[in-house]
C-alpha cells in the first residue's frame, strides 16, 4: 500500500495530463508501476481471505476436538474429564451455608452379561438409554457425564436442609432404568446402584478439582456398598464405608496373590450313607490360609474372586489338588466338587474339567459336579449342553441347593442330572418346623418319583439324622459328622478306617471305565 501512494503520487498526475492533452504521451514506467500496485493490490485482498477463510476453519477444528475431548461420542454426555472440571466450578459457585451440591454415582448392575450374552452392539443400546433416561429425569442445573464403560456421574445443586430432594430423584433413576432396554426384538433388563455423596460430607469445603474427586471418590464408595448391599438401590456416603472399601481393595490384592503363592487349599466335608452310616465321599470345600488373616471362608472370597475375574483360575487349581487328594483314598470313596455360576458362562468349562481329569488320571465316575439352581436362570441351553457333556464322559452332576433358587420340575425332568442335595435351609429346622418337614418329605417323595438320588446339606445332630433316615435312603452331611478337614486329617481319618487307597485300586478303576465305555457302545448300537 505504501508503494502504491508512493507512485501514484507521481504517475496520476502525468496520466491525467496526458488524458487532458495538456502533455505528450504517458510515462510507461509510470504506468506499469500503476498497473503492478493495482494487482498486487488484488492479490493481497485474495490472500487476506484465504487467510481469514483458513483461521476459521482452523477455529472450527479447535472447536470440535475441544468438544469432542469433553464429550462421550455413544451417549453425548460429558467425559470424566470435562465433568471433573465442572464440577470444580460448580462447587466455587454453588457451595455455601445454604446450598450443596450432590455427587450421584450411577453404576449398571450385570452390564459385562448383557454384552456377553447379546453382543457389544445391545451392550451400547443399553448405554445409550440409561444416559437418556437418566438426562430426563435430571432436574434443572444437573449435569451428566459418562465416566467409565458402564458407569455415569451426575451433579446435582441443592438446598442442603432438603436431601429428601436427591433421595426422589435417586428412587426416580432406579425405577426408569430398571425399565427393559428393546434391542433387535428382545428385552435387555438392566437395573442401577445409585451412591450419593454431598459436598457437606467434605470436611473442610475443598475448592478446585480436589474437591471434585474428593467428592467423585466418595459417591463411588456409596455406589459399591450399594452393590454389596444388593443392587438396584441407592445410598449416602458414610464415612465407614470407607474402610470397609480399603479392606476390600486389600482382600482383592490377597487373593490374587494367593492364588499366585498357593494359599487357597482344600478342605474335605464327610458324606455318609444314611442306611449304613459308612462313609462314602467328601465334599470338598475352599479355604483361603492367608498369612495375614489367617484361614478365611469362602463366604468371604469367592464372591469377591467372582466379580474380579479370578474364580475359574482359583477353581481349576483347587480341582487339581483334590484330584491328587482323592487319588490318595478308597476308590469307592466320590470327590464332589461346588462349581460357581460364573464358572457355567465359560463355554469351555467341560472340555477344561475333562484336560483336567485326562491330567491327573482321575477316573471322571467318582467325580461330582455341583451346580447351584442359580445356573439355570441364565442360560439353560448352554448348562444342558454342559451336563451332557460331562455325563457323557462319565462324570456326575448334582443339582445343588435345591429349593432355594430357580428351578422348576420341568427343568428338573428336561435336564439329566443324577442327584438332588436339599438345601441346608430346610435341614437345619427339620424337627423344629413341620412344614419344613413337610417340604422335605415332599422333596423325597418327588426324587424318588423322578428316580434321583438325595443328599442332604446341614446335618447338624443325630435327632435330625434319625428324621431323614427314617425318610428313606440317602446321603448325609453336616457337622453332625464332623467339620471340614484339610487333605492331612483326612488321610488320617481314612487311615484308622482302612480307607485309603491300595496298587490295586488303579487296575478296579481302569476296568470300571473300560466297563462304563462298552456299556455305552453297546447302548448306542441297539439305540441304532
Amino acid at each position: 500500500m505504501i508503494l502504491f501512494v508512493g507512485t501514484a503520487g507521481v504517475a496520476l498526475p502525468n496520466i491525467i495530463k496526458t488524458w487532458s492533452g495538456s502533455v505528450g504521451g504517458p510515462d510507461a514506467v509510470l504506468t506499469n508501476a500503476l498497473i503492478l500496485n493495482i494487482a498486487l493490490i488484488l492479490l493481497g485482498w485474495r490472500r487476506y481471505k484465504a487467510l481469514n477463510a483458513e483461521l476459521a476453519e482452523r477455529r472450527q477444528s479447535e472447536e470440535e476436538a475441544r468438544r469432542l475431548a469433553e464429550i462421550d461420542d455413544l451417549t453425548g454426555c460429558l467425559n470424566r474429564r470435562s465433568f471433573a472440571a465442572r464440577l470444580a466450578i460448580l462447587l466455587e459457585q454453588e457451595c455455601n451455608s445454604e446450598r450443596a451440591l450432590a455427587a450421584i454415582a450411577v453404576d449398571l448392575d450385570n452390564f459385562k452379561q448383557v454384552n456377553d450374552l447379546n453382543g457389544h452392539a445391545a451392550g451400547d443400546a443399553v448405554l445409550r438409554a440409561t444416559a437418556e433416561r437418566l438426562g430426563r429425569v435430571l432436574p434443572s442445573g444437573g449435569v451428566l457425564a459418562r465416566i467409565g464403560g458402564d458407569e455415569f456421574l451426575c451433579v446435582v445443586p441443592y438446598h442442603a436442609s432438603a436431601p429428601d430432594r436427591i433421595e426422589h430423584l435417586a428412587t426416580r433413576m432406579v425405577d426408569r432404568v430398571a425399565t427393559p432396554v428393546n434391542h433387535d426384538e428382545v428385552a435387555l433388563d438392566v437395573t442401577v446402584s445409585i451412591g450419593i455423596a454431598s459436598s457437606i460430607h467434605l470436611e473442610t469445603l475443598e475448592k478446585g478439582s480436589s474437591g471434585a474427586q474428593d467428592l467423585m471418590h466418595k459417591a463411588d464408595i456409596a455406589m459399591y456398598h450399594a452393590k454389596k448391599q444388593g443392587k438396584n438401590r441407592f445410598y449416602w456416603f458414610e464415612p465407614p464405608m470407607e474402610n470397609e472399601l480399603r479392606f476390600r481393595n486389600k482382600l482383592e490384592s490377597g487373593i490374587r496373590a494367593g492364588i499366585a503363592n498357593g494359599e487357597f487349599v482344600p478342605y474335605y466335608e464327610q458324606q455318609i450313607d444314611l442306611e449304613t452310616d459308612k462313609l462314602v465321599g467328601f465334599e470338598m470345600l475352599a479355604r483361603w490360609e492367608s498369612p495375614e488373616l489367617g484361614v478365611v471362608g469362602p463366604d468371604i472370597f469367592i464372591p469377591i474372586a467372582e466379580e474380579i475375574g479370578v474364580i475359574g483360575e482359583l477353581s481349576e487349581k483347587l480341582i487339581e489338588q483334590a484330584f491328587e487328594d482323592a487319588k490318595q483314598w478308597d476308590h469307592q470313596l466320590t470327590l464332589s466338587v461346588n462349581i460357581s455360576p460364573v464358572q457355567m458362562r465359560d463355554p469351555w468349562f467341560a472340555q477344561k474339567v475333562l484336560k483336567l481329569l485326562v491330567k491327573h488320571r482321575f477316573p471322571p465316575h467318582r467325580l461330582d459336579i455341583e451346580i447351584t439352581e442359580t445356573c439355570l436362570h441364565e442360560n439353560i441351553g448352554m448348562v444342558r449342553s454342559m451336563i451332557t457333556s460331562l455325563r457323557n464322559q462319565g462324570v456326575h452332576v448334582s443339582l445343588d441347593d435345591f429349593g432355594t433358587g430357580y428351578s422348576s420340575l420341568s427343568q428338573l425332568r428336561s435336564l439329566p442330572f443324577d442327584r438332588l442335595k436339599i438345601d441346608r435351609t430346610f435341614i437345619s429346622e427339620l424337627r423344629a418346623d413341620e412344614n419344613n418337614t413337610a417340604l422335605v418329605d415332599a422333596i423325597v417323595a418327588m426324587s424318588d418319583g423322578l428316580k434321583l438320588p438325595i443328599t442332604a446339606e446341614g446335618i447338624e445332630n443325630e435327632a435330625i439324622h434319625e428324621v431323614l433316615k427314617s425318610m428313606g435312603r440317602m446321603k448325609g452331611q453336616g457337622y453332625h459328622y464332623g467339620r471340614p478337614e484339610p487333605a492331612a486329617k483326612v488321610l488320617e481319618r481314612l487311615s484308622v478306617q482302612e480307607l485309603l487307597a491300595s496298587e490295586s485300586d488303579d487296575v478296579l478303576d481302569l476296568e470300571a471305565e473300560r466297563k462304563k465305555r462298552d456299556d455305552k457302545v453297546e447302548s448306542g448300537k441297539r439305540a441304532g
